[in-house]
């Protein structure tokens, strides 16, 4: 049996989910099967092409929802996991009729897609989730933000946080799915220490100083929104964290980078901020006005390469509507 498994690309808990349901899958569903990692990645326009729906099964983990029949399982736990209502309608319809409620799962209480399916597979399916609790542990604060501290963040001392550095930054097309493997089969600091992961530290690590440097001198911070333009400088994945190392005191932040396939307007939350949560704005519901989305503390919105102007005059509004949100203004 083919299973091929789509993950959100470039990031930690979507690897993870890839490697965990590969486990999974292998060990409650079918011992014979090959997998066949493929990366998903948030764009502008059609995020399928029902063409790569090739394996005998195919899931899709930690991104949105598909109602093409040639999906067998989906697991995720975003706000924003549904393109459109008729998606939405399609999925309740399959856990209504019993047709879709034991092979598609959705829960937005979870703190990463990762802890989600190991809680599903080890009560519906009697999988064992012990050996795979370290990698569990760590998709649940690197998705959340679960850091001690922004010098926890951005300086990685933990092997977890370089590998997010490396699934997030790497270029290769080929080495996030060589990674995929081995998340659930070793512990985190052994992944890192393979020669074809080692080998990508002391670039990275460069590169990380880099647009440390780069964001200091591009960022402000009014009214407790950080806002900055990295979009001349190829610097996609950088650390998201850094803009609150730099302005710990803000509550939200605002950047736009742009990549070989999108523009991308990246808005999050301080997770160190001291605002009561029910005072803080939903950024899902925000970035889902611009055809974006993601989670009520972080989200997304992409916009075509060459649609930068679009995506700075999103978020010049985002900016200002966060800013006015700044309940100390209140």
């Amino acid at each position: 049996m083919k299973v091929r498994v789509f993950y959100h690309d470039k990031c930690f808990d979507g690897a993870c989910s890839a490697s965990l349901f590969a486990r999974f899958h292998r060990e409650c569903i079918a011992a014979d099967a090959v997998y066949e990692p493929f990366g998903l990645v948030h764009r502008a326009g059609a995020l399928f092409d029902e063409r790569d729906f090739t394996g005998d099964e195919n899931a899709i983990v930690d991104f949105k929802y598909s109602p093409s029949p040639r999906i067998t399982w989906w697991f995720d736990h975003h706000l924003s996991a549904f393109l459109t209502p008729a998606d939405c309608q399609h999925f309740q319809q399959g856990q209504r009729d019993g047709t879709q409620s034991n092979r598609k799962f959705y829960d937005p209480n979870y703190t990463s897609n990762t802890s989600f399916l190991a809680h599903i597979a080890s009560t519906r399916f009697g999988f064992n989730a012990a050996p795979v609790a370290e990698l569990v542990h760590w998709a649940d604060i690197v998705d959340a933000a679960l850091y001690d501290s922004p010098e926890a963040a951005v300086e990685m001392a933990e092997p977890a946080m370089k590998l997010t550095m490396a699934i997030e930054s790497v270029q290769d097309p080929g080495f996030v799915p060589r990674l995929i493997p081995l998340l659930t089969e070793v512990p985190l600091a052994d992944v890192l220490s393979q020669d074809f992961v080692a080998s990508q530290m002391p670039p990275l690590m460069e590169r990380h100083a880099k647009s440390l440097a780069l964001i200091r001198e591009r960022a402000s911070e009014v009214d407790g929104t950080i806002y900055f333009d990295i979009t001349d400088h190829p610097l996609e994945g950088y650390n998201k964290f850094i803009p609150y190392y730099l302005h710990p005191q803000a509550i939200y932040s605002v950047g736009l980078s742009r990549s070989s396939f999108r523009t991308k307007v990246a808005v999050g939350t301080n997770p160190w901020t001291q605002v009561p949560p029910e005072k803080l704005v939903n950024l899902a519901v925000v970035c889902e006005r611009y055809g974006g989305g993601g989670h009520a503390r972080v989200g997304a919105i992409s916009f075509p390469p060459d649609k930068g102007d679009l995506a700075r005059e999103a978020a010049a509004e985002i900016v200002a509507e966060l800013r006015a949100a700044n309940p100390a203004k209140r």
